[in-house]
């Protein structure tokens, strides 16, 4: 009898950690390169050991067979790696709004390594990433993304089949929706690019002997950076408002 109940708990645990340790491994923050990947597999096991005494009773029984246990662990597998890959979706809206700020700053060729994104961005998306991810953590969203890994057992039932239709679409549908959240905050960047290009065009016509170019890219530059100050918090609060919705339509009330 204690030997079927040490199996059964620790079947369950890993079964509960086959979800927890793939989402935690996609997540932003506790999947970068610069966290020990030993600290994440604590972090992961930790979690795991904690939830199980709740979900274990709620989780099937051991299969019998190995292809129908295999099955079972890459189902659970992929549901966490869902889980994990939407908040990657949602924070990469601040490195589109910071590509297409450079861009439009004529700062794209100011490149830094990224370290949240892991690849070399602009600086100003660099910046972004980091404040956002930094925001995350400070305003405990990283605790609501928990709180859904968890509570995604009675939306996500082990056992009883992946909806990958509905997953596909909602990844593609937010796909959609983070870059179209990224051209609404690069939106006053954008606005005052296209005034900053159509006021030097008519300068140069105007004007045919001035240096245009050396004459208006320091005011470029100076334009963007003092709307870059006073917009940058209102484009991390919108990012923070959208992670949080989305995150929370997946908790239980």
């Amino acid at each position: 009898m204690l030997t079927d109940l040490l199996e059964l708990n620790i079947f369950g645990f890993f079964l509960i950690f086959a979800r927890v340790g793939s989402a935690i491994s996609m997540m932003p923050g506790f999947s970068s390169s610069f966290v020990s990947p030993r600290f994440t597999l604590a972090i992961a096991m930790g979690i795991s050991f904690v939830v199980s005494p709740p979900l274990v009773p709620n989780l099937p029984v051991m299969p019998a067979a190995v292809p129908d246990l295999v099955l079972l662990l890459i189902g659970e597998i992929l549901i966490g790696a869902f889980l994990g890959t939407i908040a990657r979706i949602l924070i990469s809206a601040l490195q589109t709004a910071g590509t297409i700020i450079a861009f439009a700053s004529s700062m794209a060729n100011a490149m830094t390594n990224d370290a949240i994104s892991e690849q070399q961005s602009s600086t100003i998306s660099a910046f972004f990433m980091t404040a956002g991810l930094v925001l995350i953590f400070v305003s405990d969203l990283h605790h609501l993304m928990l709180i859904t890994v968890i509570d995604s057992y009675s939306l996500f039932v082990p056992g009883e089949g992946l909806m990958i239709q509905d997953m596909s679409h909602f990844m593609a549908r937010k796909v959609s929706d983070s870059f179209a959240l990224a051209l609404q905050m690069s939106s006053p960047f954008i606005v005052v690019a296209l005034t900053y290009y159509i006021g030097l065009g008519l300068l140069g016509r105007l004007m045919p002997q001035l240096q245009v170019f050396f004459f208006g890219m320091p005011f470029q530059l100076a334009a963007m950076l003092w709307v870059l100050a006073i917009t940058a918090s209102g484009i991390l609060m919108v990012f923070v408002s959208n992670f949080q919705e989305v995150y929370t339509s997946f908790t239980i009330e």
